[in-house]
Formats: C-alpha cells, sequence, structure tokens
C-alpha cells in the first residue's frame, strides 16, 4: 500500500467531466477484503514491539503484541459467556481502553457493536437497546455528570434479583448480559476483568477458528445516527466499509507506523473508531488517548509529552487549545498532521494550526455515519484556501453527484443534494426498512447535504436540505427534540432550529407556544430535558409565543424564527464557516 497521498489518488478521474457534478474516485489503492481482526493480525505481524495504545488517564500502555492478547481474551470471555455471531452488543462508555478491546474483541468473533452515546439518558437508552435487541452491554459506572449504572438500573430493576447474565427486563426484553467496568460489584451485572478471566485455550482457539470464517461484507457495527423525522436510526456497517475507509483516511494523512496519533474525540463516533483508531491499526501507528472525554490541557500534555506526530479534533477543540492560557508553554513541533472535520472550520482557525501547532499537513475531511463516514478529504498538498473553503476530493473507489429536487446532476458549481455511491454505502437502518429506501436509492446515500462542486473537482458543504444543526461537532436533529418537547405536559407547539454561536457553531433554540393557562420558564423546560436527552440537545435558549410563524399552508416558517433570534440576541454569522 502506498503512503504517498498524491500517488493514492487519480486526479484525472476526481474532476468533473462534461460539466455537470459527478466526479468518480480513483482505483488505487485497491479494495481490501480484510475483516477488522485480519487487519489487526496485520498490523500484529509487521510490528509486534512496536508501541500500539496509550490511555494516558488509565495509566495504560500496551504494544500490538499486547493489545491482540488483551483483545483475544476477551472475545474468549464472551465466547463463554454464550454470545454467538451476529449477536448485538452495546457499548456505553467515554474512552477508555475497555472500549477499545470491546471494538476488537466484538469484530473478532461475529458480534456486532452498537454504539451508544456516553451522552444518552434513559428515553435514548432504552430506545437503542431494544431497537436493535442488543444481548449484552458493556458500561462504564459513571461519567461526568451521567450514572450509567442508576440509569440501567431504573430501566431493568430486575437486576437486584437477577444472577449475572440471566437479566429478564419487562422493559428490555433481548438484553441478558450487563458488563460493567471497574472493580467494584453490582448485583445482577458481571464485571470486565472477570470476562476476560474466562479465556482458556480452547476458548482462544475457538475465536481464531470463528474469525477465519467471517465475510467483510457482514454487518459488524450499528451507529446511531438520528433524524428529523424522529427517532434515531441504527446506520448498519460492514468490515469492509469502515476497513477500507480508514485505510484510505490514513491514505489522505500520509500515516506510517513512525506516526503517533493523539485522539481526543469520542470512540462511540465515527471520529475515533474509523479516522483514529482503524486508520492507526491500517499503519501500525501509535494510538494516545489524553483523557476520557476532551480536555485542553491533558490534549495538550498528551502531544506534547507523548511526542504526537498528529492530532484529531473539531475545530471547537482545536480553538480551545489554542486559547488555553498555558498554551506557549507546551512544545508541540512534532506535530505534522491530523484531521479536522465535524463542522466547518474557519480560515483563522486554519491558520493558527498550522502556523502555532506545526500541523502544515492538516487535513479537512467530510462525510456522514451512513458513508462509513469519509467521502471528501483534502490532501496534505492542498493550499491553504482549498484547505479552508472546500471538503478536498473524493476519495477512492467512490462516486458522488449532486442533484436538484427532481434528482437530475446540477451544471458545475451550482447548488444541490450531495448523493454518495460505492463501498462505503452503510447495508441500511437496523430493522428499518422503510427508511433505508427513503435514503439509499438505486445505490446512492441522499446525504441531505447541500453541496457544491468545482471544476476541479473540490467539494463545498455549503448547507443542508434538512434542518439539521452541528453543535461543537454533533450532528442535532431538531425533529427529536421536539418529540421530547412535545411530550412536555405545557406544551401544545414547539419548533427547534439553529442559531449561529461562536464557540460551538451552532446553539440550539426552541420557539414554544404553550396550553391555554399554562405558564413555564426557560429553566423549567431545560430541567425537564435533562433527564430526558443528551445535554448536547438541551435548547440553550427558551422562547415563549403566542403563535409561531407559518406558511399559507401550514409549515412553520424556522427561516423567520431564526432570523429573529439573531437580530434578538445581536448574533453574528461566522462568513468563512
Amino acid at each position: 500500500m502506498n503512503n504517498s497521498a498524491g500517488s493514492a489518488y487519480s486526479p484525472d478521474l476526481r474532476a468533473p467531466r462534461d460539466g455537470l457534478s459527478h466526479v468518480v474516485g480513483g482505483t488505487q489503492p485497491e479494495l481490501s477484503e480484510a475483516t477488522i481482526g485480519e487487519f489487526l493480525d496485520a498490523a500484529v505481524t509487521r510490528f509486534p514491539d512496536r508501541l500500539a495504545v496509550v490511555f494516558r488517564e488509565q495509566k495504560i500502555r500496551r504494544r500490538w503484541r499486547e493489545f491482540q492478547s488483551d483483545v483475544d481474551h476477551f472475545a474468549a470471555g464472551l465466547l463463554a459467556l454464550g454470545l454467538v455471531k451476529g449477536d448485538r452488543i452495546g457499548i456505553w462508555s467515554p474512552n477508555r481502553y475497555e472500549w477499545l478491546l470491546t471494538q476488537f474483541a466484538t469484530a473478532r468473533i461475529g458480534l456486532v457493536l452498537v454504539n451508544i452515546n456516553p451522552a444518552y439518558r434513559i428515553a435514548e437508552l432504552e430506545y437503542a437497546l431494544n431497537k436493535v435487541g442488543c444481548k449484552a452491554i458493556v458500561t462504564a459506572a459513571s461519567f461526568k455528570t451521567s450514572d450509567y449504572l442508576k440509569m440501567l438500573r431504573d430501566l431493568a430493576p430486575e437486576l437486584a434479583q437477577c444472577a449475572p447474565g440471566e437479566l429478564q427486563a419487562a422493559k428490555l426484553p433481548e438484553l441478558r448480559l450487563i458488563i460493567r467496568m471497574g472493580t467494584e460489584r453490582s448485583p445482577g451485572m458481571m464485571n470486565f476483568d472477570d470476562v476476560s478471566a474466562q479465556a482458556t485455550e480452547a476458548l482462544l482457539g475457538q475465536a481464531v477458528s470463528i474469525g477465519r470464517t467471517l465475510n467483510c461484507r457482514e454487518p459488524i457495527n450499528i451507529q446511531f445516527t438520528s433524524g428529523t423525522t424522529g427517532a434515531p436510526k441504527g446506520a448498519t456497517l460492514t468490515h469492509h466499509n469502515i476497513v477500507n475507509n480508514a485505510r484510505y483516511i490514513a491514505d489522505a494523512m500520509r500515516f506510517t507506523e513512525q506516526d503517533i496519533l493523539c485522539i481526543p474525540v469520542p470512540l462511540y463516533h465515527c471520529f475515533g473508531m474509523v479516522l483514529a483508531v482503524l486508520a492507526c491499526v491500517s499503519r501500525g501507528a501509535a494510538m494516545v488517548f489524553p483523557s476520557e472525554g476532551f480536555e485542553p490541557k491533558a490534549t495538550l500534555d498528551a502531544v506534547s509529552e507523548e511526542r504526537c506526530t498528529a492530532l484529531h479534533g473539531v475545530p471547537t477543540m482545536f480553538i480551545a487549545q489554542l486559547d488555553h492560557p498555558d498554551f506557549a508553554s507546551y512544545d508541540l513541533s512534532t506535530l505534522r498532521t491530523g484531521i479536522m472535520a465535524g463542522s466547518p472550520c474557519p480560515i483563522e482557525v486554519m491558520k493558527r494550526v498550522i502556523s502555532q501547532m506545526h500541523m502544515a499537513e492538516v487535513t479537512i475531511a467530510y462525510g456522514m455515519t451512513e458513508t462509513s463516514p469519509v467521502s471528501f478529504q483534502t490532501g496534505a498538498d492542498d493550499p491553504l484556501e482549498r484547505r479552508v473553503s472546500t471538503v478536498g476530493r473524493i476519495q477512492p473507489h467512490l462516486e458522488v453527484k449532486i442533484v436538484d429536487t427532481d434528482g437530475n446532476m446540477v451544471p458545475v458549481g451550482e447548488k444541490g443534494e450531495l448523493c454518495t455511491r460505492g463501498y462505503s454505502v452503510m447495508l441500511g437502518y437496523w430493522n428499518d426498512e422503510q427508511r433505508t429506501r427513503e435514503s439509499v436509492v438505486d445505490g446512492w446515500m441522499h446525504t441531505g447535504d447541500l453541496a457544491t462542486l468545482d471544476a476541479d473537482g473540490y467539494c463545498n458543504i455549503v448547507g443542508r436540505v434538512k434542518d439539521m444543526l452541528i453543535r461543537g461537532g454533533e450532528n442535532v436533529y431538531p425533529r427529536e427534540i421536539e418529540e421530547f418537547l412535545f411530550a412536555h405536559p405545557k406544551i401544545q407547539q414547539v419548533q427547534v432550529f439553529g442559531v449561529p454561536d461562536q464557540k460551538y457553531g451552532e446553539e440550539v433554540c426552541a420557539w414554544i407556544v404553550l396550553k391555554t393557562g399554562e405558564t413555564a420558564t426557560e429553566e423549567e423546560i431545560r430541567a425537564w430535558c435533562r433527564e430526558r436527552i443528551a445535554h448536547y440537545k438541551i435548547p440553550r435558549y427558551v422562547r415563549f409565543v403566542d403563535d409561531l410563524p407559518m406558511t399559507v399552508t401550514g409549515k412553520a416558517q424556522k427561516f423567520v424564527m431564526r432570523d429573529r433570534m439573531i437580530e434578538e440576541l445581536n448574533l453574528t454569522i461566522d462568513k468563512t464557516a
């Protein structure tokens, strides 16, 4: 596999032809047919004694051979518990070593890993576990203000009386096993280390044998991505989807086994799991996790002390590091590259990252969970203007078109909906054929993003077909929040939308019409949300209104509400974003 970004792509194929917004990625390097387990084994074979993983907060350091052994023991322990290929197993935790072990152990034996957002609350957790029929869940005890074990006990009070692995909960009918992290004991649950301790030579051999029977086109991961029409959807990805996406991401960064990547982005998201972890595995590069959740000081400490050559993050993470009061005291001279993604990057931030953090080859990536995720990425040699004003050019083995509302390709430079086709498109939404058919048509994933392509094949994301907003790198879908707010006994009507924010890019705003005779406060609404939805979905701004601006056909005019809030709050829009 060639590590040169320039030779990995074919520029002739990446430019539109015939004046239409349609581009095709190059055909080299060839697609891999490896499973995630084989992908890991290849790195171990090449670099058994090189540093693989560092979790600084847990004081864990592993070489590739050691990491593989830990993975295999946990996989064998899962087999001892009776889990079989195809079973779904949730992972609910911040960035911890156990998360990484679960990612690779489940892939080793064909279990489908279900990523659960660490910020989820009870309603979201219950929906996710039941939607995909999780048989087991690996969970942290708590993280920040989230008491995971309490939420699980609230959903499944039967835990108090059941033996570990024999849960039969009315609200979680498929769930049988809860594996908790830490050394404390909890009724009805198993401890993580006890699972690995069940590994025997026979079970270790069985895990290897199962791995050899797996097909890379089989589902191996479910990631929840909300929709504007309501509840989250479980995007179902294969080994083939995410292994290959990781390879081409690493190509664009010119990664080698000499690189050390600092990973402050969350593992539950594709950014951590694919753009970071699997990209490192593809080259044998080392992974450094500075803290369980993003902390600017911990990240700067990690880069400086571990001599990291690469750093990932959303723009707000880079801003927090650049603005840290002790920033100038850190030696970041080893940095070279990394990825900035998740939301548009202001040009001044990119300039500061390049000049003050030494990341001359930092790249921008664009994609969505349903496409594993990256479709476009800037190259290390692209000029600064391209890396800021665009999301780069198409990745290998993918095809993109930009279409109008009738599905016809638009001319180069004109706006339309971006559609992606190729190896990266998900299998579908788990147990949701209707929404799969609505999103994937003749192999084309309709992203819902408005975009343009220029004559050289560089893509620019200019808006969203739907009204999704991005807060600090987190996709926020107004309809999902509206559904929760509609359940409030005092609320008659509600509309949720995004408004500009200097720190997070966008913030959540809700306009609410109360039922006749009711009164409420902004804090009352936010407090009600805190127990039910993730913190980043809670409206920062709440306005009580007598009525909502509507079209003559009865559709809410969110753009009118947004404009009024921008004026009322005296907000400014970053024109470079």
